[in-house]
């Protein structure tokens, strides 16, 4: 097909998605849309052929990049072999992940556990809540402003936005929302290296009275059974708390008789430079709950790992919950072969190398527009950029929007040829850049992200 051709097929694309297609979704966060025909490596194409050097693959779900040649030989094999199997049946791909995932927990953790599989992530916090409810016999939980933790209407209730509820009446078990631990603008005005985590002390003390409304002493019981955390937040803005603080919080909880679920849909699976983000923090969680990344977005795959006695078969037993996609064959055969190329490969080193160099590469761009960006900050290949006014600390969300919408348009010039730039906006006031790129990715190719993220800075700044 031509370039005539292919440029024509988008804009009869673009007519029919206009007229039939829902707009509940997010493809029309930008207008118009983009449409993308081809992808490899750190990159997306457009019908012109144009490469988007791509720093959120898909929402962190692509850690090994697009078309990774061995996750697609894996799929194919599963394709020929067992492509389809009701869930009520066993296939040895479902149980050679969950004894994988199972077995690792066991040994980082000390703490024996089982696996159950769903589809997307939202779905595996319904089944959390499920075991969480089941267990403690408790319908309210615990969850922090800034976390986000999906769309269905389980995981909406404890989703912090408001947003996302609004038009769906009334959350009668709605979370009880908590500050989380935004150090760089601090709902305290307080200062990290002096506040001997304030904020923490401040959730502490909601069990100091019953008048408080989550706990009483006299009984020594509360209405909350888990509380949901992100050791990194996601859609919040990659949010990274100080290394103490969630062993503090998981100490009340524990006090208190209130699980921990850390959800680790975007952060699981070395994104951070740790198999699971929250070992950075030294806390044993009662859940865990993944997806994403798992199956690299080839095909959708989630689950969560629990402690033994959450989830024996006694307490936990056939038909508790039920998807008809969970534990699908073509899913676990990628998982599968992903898990085995994380034990192959030292991906706590990569990543953490490979993160500290783009960091570095960010700091510069901070020195360089140093009152457009306010805040660099990375975990492993978890970044966040935020964007600010002229006075350097207010958020600029209009220029977030602008930097955005222009690494979409592919006119970036790139050494010798016109490009674009992939990037997601997060954060509390919708104005940070949160990086999520490939594993796979190169020095040459984070050199170039710097590149372009400054001439996006440079020209949408004056704009």
């Amino acid at each position: 097909m031509s370039l005539t051709d292919n440029v024509t097929r988008t804009a009869e694309l673009l007519e029919l998605e206009r007229e039939y297609c829902s707009r509940g979704d997010t493809v029309h966060y930008l207008e118009p849309p983009k449409v993308f025909v081809r992808s490899e490596g750190s990159y997306l194409y457009d019908e012109q052929g144009t490469p988007y050097l791509d720093l959120q693959m898909w929402y962190s779900a692509a850690s090994f990049g697009y078309g990774n040649g061995r996750l697609n030989d894996a799929l194919k094999r599963q394709l020929d072999r067992l492509p389809q199997l009701a869930c009520q049946y066993l296939h040895a791909e479902k149980i050679e992940v969950a004894a994988r995932i199972a077995q690792y927990c066991e040994k980082r953790f000390g703490v024996k556990g089982r696996v159950h599989f769903n589809v997307g992530g939202s779905q595996a916090i319904e089944d959390s809540l499920k075991i969480v409810r089941n267990y403690t016999g408790r319908n309210l939980m615990f969850a922090f402003m800034g976390g986000y933790h999906g769309r269905t209407l389980g995981a909406t209730a404890i989703t912090s936005s408001y947003r996302y509820r609004r038009r769906y009446g009334h959350f009668g078990e709605r979370a009880q929302f908590v500050f989380y631990p935004y150090c760089y603008r601090c709902i305290y005005d307080k200062k990290v290296e002096t506040c001997g985590l304030y904020c923490e002390e401040q959730f502490e003390k909601l069990f100091d009275s019953e008048y408080y409304g989550v706990w009483d002493s006299k009984a020594k019981a509360s209405e909350y059974g888990a509380f949901y955390i992100e050791a990194v937040q996601g859609t919040g803005g990659y949010v990274i708390p100080p290394r103490d603080y969630f062993k503090r919080l998981a100490e009340t909880c524990r006090k208190h008789k209130i699980l921990v679920v850390a959800d680790e849909i975007q952060m699981g699976f070395y994104r951070t430079g740790k198999f699971w983000a929250i070992e950075h923090f030294d806390i044993v969680p009662d859940i865990i709950v993944f997806g994403k990344a798992l199956t690299n977005g080839l095909n959708p795959l989630s689950g969560l790992w629990a402690r033994e006695e959450l989830i024996t078969p006694e307490l936990f037993p056939p038909g508790s919950t039920h998807s008809t996609f969970s534990s699908n064959t073509l899913g676990t055969a990628v998982a599968l072969e992903a898990l085995k190329m994380m034990e192959e490969s030292d991906y706590e080193q990569v990543v953490a190398e490979k993160g500290a160099y783009l960091l570095e590469g960010l700091r510069r761009l901070q020195k360089k527009h140093p009152k457009r960006i306010g805040n660099v900050e990375g975990l492993g290949l978890a970044l966040r950029l935020e964007v600010t006014q002229p006075d350097g600390y207010l958020p600029d969300r209009e220029l977030t929007d602008r930097i955005f919408a222009a690494g979409l348009a592919g006119d970036l010039d790139a050494r010798g040829r016109k490009m674009g730039l992939v990037l997601d906006v997060g954060g509390y006031f919708k104005n940070v850049f949160t990086l999520a790129p490939s594993f796979t990715i190169t020095k040459e190719e984070m050199d170039l992200a710097i590149e372009l993220l400054d001439q996006l800075f440079t020209r949408s700044a004056s704009a």
